[in-house]
């Protein structure tokens, strides 16, 4: 088993309705402190009509510059929300102004709840919409800087081009796919993309349990696409250095989400992970007899949804100070935060 080379975390990135900018500031200041434990990412999650980022894009424009060195990622857009065309120009812009440390994740599917969307979001397209691997193929085209245009030259005193700009060389290889099925992974290969794993997979009709699927996942995704990049994602809540009362909460709330982890869920049978609470020595130990944590390298721990910034500050400290080293991680940075 190779050891851990590469420490990222995700947040939802919450906030209050009356006061949303005090959430998108804890959110900007959670990744400075990441950076500042020597993180080697951070990850914001993709809300839409929620009380959390629901344009993670713009959040990383603005984290780029109060960060230097921590790579910036989503994880995911879906990709049923937007233009590919211009969300290949947004991506690209703040690629270049963060010094190429964005790592766009998306996925693909038709938007959640599309029935109570539709007319807002395609009033006269929605029943012609591809969300599928048409709408995959033209974004990464786009992010590729192959023409999206059959003209480009000067007219009058403009200057056209006929591919998105500005034109970011290397962010196409650090495009990732959400995946959560087999064959999603699978495709994610073929497309030269990088694999996102979360702690949710699709059972399809397996009864292995939860780390078997998704290791036959990554094994899938590597069949296709040897050298790309694979990221495991679970919620991880290392306990070491809290309170008592911290401990208690943290206990509750995996606790309450354990049911959902005995059987596939919903007609798509989704299957969870189990959220893994207790010590850095405990949790290690859970993670080293995982078999999908076994084929990775690289990982992008969950925080969970509705802690306290000073419960956050916590975990975010344990796991870089105690877990990931017990993993045999070093620090992207020797600066203590």
């Amino acid at each position: 088993m190779s050891r851990l080379r590469k420490l990222g975390f995700l947040t939802i990135g919450l906030f209050d309705e009356a006061d949303p900018a005090a959430g998108h500031e804890t959110t900007l200041r959670m990744i400075e402190l990441g950076e500042r434990l020597g993180f080697d990412s951070a990850w914001v999650r993709h809300r839409h009509l929620q009380f959390g980022i629901s344009s993670p894009v713009a959040v990383l424009a603005a984290a780029s510059q109060r960060t230097s060195r921590i790579e910036l990622g989503t994880a995911v857009i879906p990709l049923g929300w937007e233009n590919p065309l211009r969300l290949a120009e947004d991506l690209a812009t703040v690629d270049v102004l963060s010094g190429g440390r964005l790592n766009p994740g998306v996925s693909v599917g038709p938007p959640m709840h599309y029935d109570l969307v539709r007319d807002a979001l395609y009033p006269h397209s929605a029943d012609v919409e591809d969300f599928g691997d048409e709408r995959l193929g033209r974004f990464l085209r786009a992010v590729a800087g192959e023409p999206v245009t059959g003209w480009s030259g000067t007219e009058g005193f403009e200057t056209f081009s006929d591919r998105v700009q500005p034109h970011s060389p290397g962010l196409r290889s650090r495009l990732w796919y959400g995946a959560a099925s087999l064959g999603s992974a699978r495709r994610a290969g073929k497309l030269g993309m990088n694999l996102l794993t979360s702690s949710v997979v699709r059972a399809e009709g397996s009864t292995d349990g939860f780390a078997a699927i998704q290791r036959r996942q990554i094994d899938a995704f590597r069949t296709e696409n040897p050298t790309g990049r694979v990221s495991q994602g679970l919620v991880v809540v290392p306990t070491d250095s809290a309170t008592p009362e911290q401990r208690e909460r943290y206990v509750a709330y995996a606790a309450a989400r354990t049911p959902r982890t005995a059987a596939p869920q919903g007609p798509a049978g989704m299957l969870f992970a189990r959220d893994l609470v207790g010590t850095s020595a405990e949790i290690a130990e859970q993670l080293r007899a995982h078999a999908g944590y076994q084929a990775v390298d690289e990982v992008v721990f969950a925080l969970p949804f509705t802690f306290q910034p000073e419960d956050y500050e916590q975990i975010l400290t344990d796991i870089a100070t105690r877990l990931a080293p017990e993993l045999g991680w070093a620090p992207a940075t020797s600066a203590a935060a």
